[in-house]
């Protein structure tokens, strides 16, 4: 089992990969065409807005509640039991997400002044995130039923086109801001059209594989109210506790708005960096064991299932402290190589690796909570995540205001990072009090193996990567060239250092 949950994984990973390059070319497009500044601020707001919504119809509240549904018909039932679920659920979830669709549409101006109230001091910029937030918010109706799509197909163990989907958003975004900006009055506008033609083209991308699965939804009512109740009640409380990382960043982003113009921009494009990682490796981990640990719990098997979650946790520090530990000692470089060019500025690089080092202190734990709640989830328990949740959301909000005046926008960046880590570990307190998690024997051994061998990598990075006045001299292709030999060659003393100190490649695919 562990064998094909980590080629799973990595087909997920590679797949998202592929999803998070694209990613940071737009980031370099949206940098290079545009610049931090008032544009990209409203931007950003028009975006977070709905892409915080998606977190929590999306992958968030709505497919932790749905995929552990889906998995115990999928065991226990009819494959006709199946799909009356799907439609059923289809035409509840269309319903709610057209009324919210509409709501938001309307209420645009008044969604700004509540996420960004600095920007009430600066008109222009509250008017044109408000007029761009119009054409972002129905991207919520689409990329909610694309993620319900998502769902049914890595329920039936088909991952790689869910994690292949948002590399459309990606194409979308570059074709827009390349080649409609220049035709428009306001240019920073075409990116708002962007999100909106991607949720489109997001959803019809996946009817083709559940026509082949005999699951493509059909919006109808009155099919399988008992199942939609089901998911609708764990939905509720999981909207909030699966999102509470999203709703720290909104927090964040509030609270930006009344800092220096460029602030949001600053956090915008670290925290653009610290998802890459945490998307390749971290919501590929949890969206494979999801299913998994949901069809354990079904079948009863607490053994199997308490072995899945071992396994997840100690891929998490294998990979999860070496890449927070890269990003942070190679922030600058980073910054620079992609996205210090025109509008860019070396102000710019300086102020947004400092909230990058500060995000990427809390990566860790972002990965932690997506592993941990998907073993509540798994169990249909909301109950305990949002209890977590609340507690997480008010050490941030609480942190916020401690740390935003020292440290401006990278406080706000530390503030969630911390805040991060109090939830990750309450998370993992309740599920190892309860007993359904029992830690497997060697975790002694294995993080002090773990230790050593950052620390190799560690010494390796700080000793000899050039400093940051050296990556500004060069040219393009001596930043991209020696950023890439510095990642890669990182990775492969960290491994080197790996193997060295005892990890072998079966203890990845094997119970401990």
């Amino acid at each position: 089992m562990k064998k094909r949950l980590l080629k799973s994984t990595l087909l997920v990973s590679g797949m998202t990969t592929i999803s998070r390059v694209f990613g940071l070319i737009r980031d370099v497009v949206i940098a290079t065409f545009f610049g931090p500044g008032v544009g990209v601020d409203a931007f950003i707001v028009a975006f977070r807005i709905p892409n915080f919504l998606r977190r929590l119809f999306a992958e968030g509240g709505f497919s932790q509640a749905f995929v552990p549904i889906l998995s115990e018909y999928k065991e226990q039932r009819s494959h006709e039991e199946v799909k009356a679920l799907v439609d059923q659920t289809t035409a509840t979830l269309s319903l709610i997400l057209f009324a919210v669709t509409i709501i938001g549409v309307l209420a645009a101006p008044i969604l700004v002044y509540v996420f960004a109230p600095g920007f009430a001091d600066e008109p222009a910029k509250q008017l044109l995130a408000g007029d761009m937030l119009r054409i972002t918010f129905p991207y919520i109706l689409f990329i909610s039923l694309t993620a319900m799509a998502g769902g049914i197909l890595n329920t039936y163990q088909h991952f790689a086109i869910p994690a292949f989907t948002p590399v459309l958003l990606n194409v979308s975004l570059i074709s827009c801001a390349i080649w409609l900006s220049p035709h428009l009055g306001e240019p920073i506008v075409a990116l708002a059209w962007g999100i909106l033609i991607a949720g489109i083209t997001q959803l019809f991308f996946q009817f083709p594989f559940l026509m082949r699965l005999r699951l493509f939804p059909v919006p109808r009512f009155n099919r399988d109210k008992e199942g939609v109740n089901r998911i609708l009640k764990l939905m509720l409380p999981t909207l909030f506790a699966v999102s509470i990382t999203q709703i720290n960043l909104l927090v964040d982003t509030l609270i930006a708005s009344f800092l220096t113009t460029g602030s949001i921009s600053w956090l915008y494009f670290s925290d653009r960096l610290v998802e890459f990682p945490m998307g390749v490796f971290g919501i590929a981990l949890a969206t494979v064991i999801l299913p998994s640990l949901s069809q354990q719990h079904a079948k009863g098997s607490e053994e199997g299932y308490s072995a899945t979650m071992d396994w997840a946790l100690r891929m998490v520090f294998l990979i999860a402290i070496p890449a927070a530990l890269g990003l942070a000692l190679l922030a600058e470089a980073m910054l620079t190589t992609l996205f210090q060019y025109n509008e860019f500025s070396e102000l710019d690089v300086r102020m947004s690796a400092k909230s990058l080092m500060a995000y990427s202190v809390g990566l860790p734990a972002f990965i932690f909570i997506k592993v941990l709640a998907s073993g509540f989830f798994s169990r249909q328990d909301t109950v305990t995540p949002v209890k977590i949740g609340v507690v997480a959301m008010l050490s941030n909000i609480a942190l916020n205001l401690i740390l935003v005046g020292p440290l401006a926008h990278a406080g706000l960046a530390l503030a969630t990072s911390l805040s991060a880590f109090i939830n990750a570990g309450l998370l993992y307190y309740f599920l190892y009090k309860r007993g359904n998690y029992k830690p497997s024997s060697g975790w002694f051994v294995y993080l002090l193996r773990l230790t050593l061998a950052v620390a190799a990598m560690v010494a390796v990075l700080a000793y000899w990567a050039p400093d940051i006045s050296v990556w500004l001299d060069w040219n393009i292709y001596q930043r991209g060239l020696n950023l890439l030999v510095w990642v890669v060659g990182g990775g492969i003393c960290y491994f080197i250092a790996l193997l060295m100190f005892g990890i072998r490649p079966k203890q990845m695919t094997a119970p401990h």
